[in-house]
């Protein structure tokens, strides 16, 4: 029997090293990157006092089954280019490779955002501001309009992101009534104004007298620029290239880009009088639309112009598409150049998600790119929808997703280890947000008790399957309506059909139309609509106002295959905001449903005639951020694409509860006593294919019939030549003879001691 420290098995794959005994002859793990388990290092100032990094990583070598670390600085007037941050952050990979625990960095523009601005001072991020006020006509209307005050995790405790300067950009001057301005009375008043003051913080300036009846009102437009660069940018890509490329002698395990998109806006935007704005992003606006100027569009988009709602409609749809689109441009060239840089077996980590939600925050902060944000294995944080989490598994054709999770209470990790297992993932633990005098405490509290021994029972299925949760339904969501405050569905994605129905035990993916535009989401040869691994038993089209004509092709041509097609939401106007009659563009068979609740009762109805397994209901709620969405148990069943059936038991023990009960897996069953988790894989004969288990006692299935000494952690499977391949953990001395006679191929993790 070999012997395997801290589970460094499961991290071989990561470096493109394979043994040949485990994995070499296994159909479902030869590729790699393989699972790793996941946890975060925020570096406060303390790291880099002299050899500061060791007692992070000496504790956690000790103390968790984590074998990746995802790394960032949060750390006042520290940047990456720096010689002696890169110094430090050298010596301490060095010492996390020595310790098992190789790092995937940080190492985002905005962890440079001094360095760019001097490279590059015209290319920073603007920020617009719409004033509407009232003129007067007894005389000069003084108007005076503030920066804001921009600030995230990378600013905290950095360097904010201040207003460099401030600058006059328009004036308009009208009339307005109930169906917007007046088109007659717009006309352009910037050369009448007189700028008394223009500085970073503020700009006040002096409207004249107003002579004009048909004029009575003034929007004023101003913008300061941030420090931090512009989406935009030209020289955006290759900078953010140029960081990688300094850090390319530094031995990591990959590279993180983390809630990448414009800073961030708290509010959402309620007045939608902020844009998002550059000189570079002007010209990228004129070429898509054909010459229009995003100044002039602004004001169309903010308070709209009586008889051109068409326009304002495609205006929206046009500036929210740029968001979305050079947001995920930015990404993907991020993970191109990682894997260029670093090596194609480099990772790529930590989430595209920032409000843990997808709704108005997260359209004004990246257009809600989270599905062309590419990683290497799905990523999402704090609160973010299940339907989310296992959408963007399939987009990635990830086994997993790793949600990045932290919170005040050790009990609420304690639920999500499990039940993140039901909903097809895993927690990469954030040990709260770090402070100076709390950063380490805050990661030895769940170094303590029984979450880790939980987590390492987690880690047994990464060896016996690599596939995503089944998920019958997919909800796919007019991503421009959703997003266009002038239309009729502005901040509504449809997840209230996909919490009913995970609620019901019908798990469904959340994705958005945008991913019928780029081919990802699928019709397969047999007609099935798929996602990745994934094919669909039924598929809602919600809220489809604005869509470009490929989604009636799209459906038009599934309408034949076995996918039953649902629809909720009228589809009136194309994506310039052009009449369009979506009922008729849209095939006949598709069943359209008044509501939401209508939604999910056909949909349920449907499944259960096509006799679609149940899995374990999403009986939990869990939320903040001004939300709440469904999540599942901690005891409980899933299932797999690939078949596998996973039972998870930690109501009461974090470490895991008895589970001794017998399972259904297709038409066979399974009986187990065990602890915790109870995992197998049948073929069609009832065969054993797979199994994984915490604390076994007993297992059958079929013919196979194990029974053991003493309860043992362990993970076994077959390969393509029908051999046994095996792993227990926390065990010493001689395996039990029932293990040696199935095979002499077995590996030993050790477990993590618990921290006192």
């Amino acid at each position: 029997m070999r012997i395997v420290l801290r589970g460094f098995l499961c991290w071989l794959g990561l470096w493109g090293i394979q043994n040949p005994a485990v994995h070499a002859a296994n159909p479902i793990a030869v590729n790699p990157p393989a699972i790793p388990t996941l946890g975060c290092w925020f570096w406060s100032q303390a790291e880099f006092e002299p050899e500061g990094y060791k007692t992070f990583l000496n504790m956690v070598k000790d103390h968790s089954p984590y074998n990746l670390l995802t790394t960032s600085l949060r750390i006042p007037r520290k940047e990456l280019l720096e010689d002696d941050t890169h110094a430090q952050i050298k010596a301490a990979a060095l010492y996390a490779q020595q310790c098992g625990i190789p790092m995937v960095l940080d190492l985002d523009v905005r962890l440079a955002r001094q360095a760019f601005q001097r490279e590059y001072p015209g290319e920073l991020q603007e920020q617009l501001i719409l004033r509407e006020v009232d003129l007067s006509s007894s005389g000069p209307v003084e108007v005076e309009i503030h920066a804001s005050e921009l600030s995230d995790h990378y600013t905290a405790r950095t360097t904010p992101y201040i207003s460099l300067r401030g600058a006059l950009r328009r004036v308009y001057a009208y009339t307005r009534g109930p169906e917007g301005i007046d088109p007659a009375s717009l006309r352009d008043i910037t050369p009448d104004c007189s700028v008394v003051e223009s500085s970073p913080e503020r700009i006040k300036l002096i409207l004249k007298r107003n002579a004009d009846e048909n004029a009575a009102k003034a929007c004023v437009m101003v913008s300061f620029t941030h420090l931090t660069p512009d989406v935009f940018a030209p020289h955006l890509l290759e900078f953010q290239r140029r960081i990688l490329k300094r850090y390319a002698d530094v031995p990591l395990a990959g590279a993180c880009k983390d809630e990448w998109g414009f800073p961030p806006c708290f509010d959402g935007n309620p007045e939608k009088n902020r844009f998002w704005y550059s000189s570079a992003r002007a010209e990228t606006y004129a070429q898509r639309t054909g010459g229009r100027d995003l100044l002039a569009d602004c004001l169309l988009m903010y308070r709209g112009l009586a008889g051109q709602e068409r326009a304002r409609w495609a205006a929206v749809n046009h500036f929210m598409d740029m968001s979305r689109l050079r947001n995920g441009a930015v990404e993907q060239d991020f993970y191109l150049a990682v894997k260029e840089i670093f090596g194609a077996t480099a990772i790529v980590a930590t989430h595209p998600t920032w409000w843990p939600y997808p709704e108005a925050r997260e359209f004004e902060k990246n257009g809600l790119h989270w599905w062309a944000a590419r990683r290497d294995w799905a990523q999402t944080d704090e609160v973010t929808p299940f339907a989310a989490r296992t959408s963007l598994c399939k987009k990635w054709n990830s086994p997993v997703w790793f949600n990045m999770y932290y919170s005040s209470s050790k009990s609420d990790y304690e639920q999500q280890v499990w039940a993140s297992v039901l909903g097809g993932g895993r927690v990469n633990y954030h040990p709260l947000y770090p402070s100076e005098k709390r950063s380490l405490e805050n990661s030895r509290a769940l170094l303590r008790g029984g979450l880790m021994r939980a987590e390492s029972r987690v880690r047994l299925l990464n060896f016996i399957t690599h596939s995503p949760l089944d998920c019958p339904v997919a909800v796919v969501f007019g991503h421009a309506n959703a997003m266009n405050w002038a239309g009729g569905g502005y901040n509504d994605v449809g997840m209230s059909i996909a919490d009913g129905l995970w609620r019901a035990g019908y798990p469904a993916d959340l994705i958005p139309s945008s991913e019928i535009d780029n081919g990802s989401l699928g019709i397969d040869a047999a007609g099935w609509i798929h996602y990745g691994p994934q094919r669909y038993a039924a598929v809602i089209l919600y809220h489809p106002d604005f869509e470009k004509p490929g989604t009636a092709r799209f459906f038009h041509t599934a309408a034949s295959g076995p996918t039953a097609l649902f629809r909720c939401g009228d589809w009136t106007k194309d994506f310039e905001g052009n009449d369009f009659d979506g009922q008729a563009a849209l095939p006949a068979s598709m069943t359209v449903l008044p509501d939401a609740t209508a939604a999910v009762s056909a949909i349920i109805q449907h499944l259960r005639q096509r006799n679609i397994p149940l899995q374990s209901p999403a009986s939990l709620s869990f939320g903040s951020f001004g939300h709440v969405s469904s999540c599942p148990p901690v005891e409980g069943f899933c299932r797999l694409i690939d078949g596998t059936v996973i039972q998870v038991a930690g109501t009461r023990n974090v470490a895991g509860d008895p589970i001794r009960r017998t399972i259904r897996i297709g038409k066979h069953e399974a009986v187990f006593d065990a602890e915790g988790l109870a995992a197998a894989r049948l073929d069609e004969n009832g065969k054993l294919l797979a199994l994984a288990a915490g604390g076994l006692r007993e297992f059958s299935a079929g013919d196979f019939h194990l029974i053991l000494p003493a309860p043992l952690d362990l993970a076994l499977w077959r390969d393509a030549g029908n051999r046994f391949h095996g792993v227990v953990q926390g065990h010493a001395g001689p395996l039990p003879e029932p293990l040696r006679a199935l095979t002499t191929d077995w590996v030993a993790l050790s477990l993590p001691n618990v921290l006192e």
